[in-house]
């Protein structure tokens, strides 16, 4: 487990950030790629649709997510959708498109063993229908 300084300056530097600073606390029991595909699906939801990059992007990296959860992504999976983060984060009109890239590509950046183990032993977590 890794200490971290809860300062806009200190977490810019280690690749992170308070965002808005909201926080959010999770325990080891916690699914994070689920986690975050459930962040994702609030962006998508959250979407106006007026630009192009979030309107198409937060979907699509929706749909990713949730095939990671279940495991039936490829690992290549998990580059293109780094890439489209890329290409959605700083093209959209308000923060939203950022705010919907930045969780997946944290989760890429620090969890990518788990996402690969996860796709590798097709375990993915069950979706409750919402």
């Amino acid at each position: 487990m890794r200490e971290a300084i809860a300062d806009f300056d200190y977490l810019r530097e280690q690749r992170s950030g308070l965002g808005t600073a909201a926080v959010i606390v999770m325990d080891k029991s916690t699914d994070i790629i689920k986690a975050i595909w459930r962040l994702s699906k609030f962006y998508k939801h959250e979407s106006c649709g007026q630009c192009t990059p979030c309107r198409e992007g937060t979907g699509w990296m929706m749909r990713v997510m949730e095939r990671l959860v279940k495991g039936e992504a490829s690992v290549e999976e998990i580059d293109m959708l780094l890439d489209v983060t890329k290409q959605v984060e700083g093209h959209t009109i308000c923060a939203l498109g950022d705010a919907a890239a930045w969780p997946i590509q944290g989760l890429i950046r620090n969890f990518r063993d788990e996402i690969e183990d996860r796709i590798k032993s097709k375990r993915g977590a069950a979706i409750a229908a919402e």
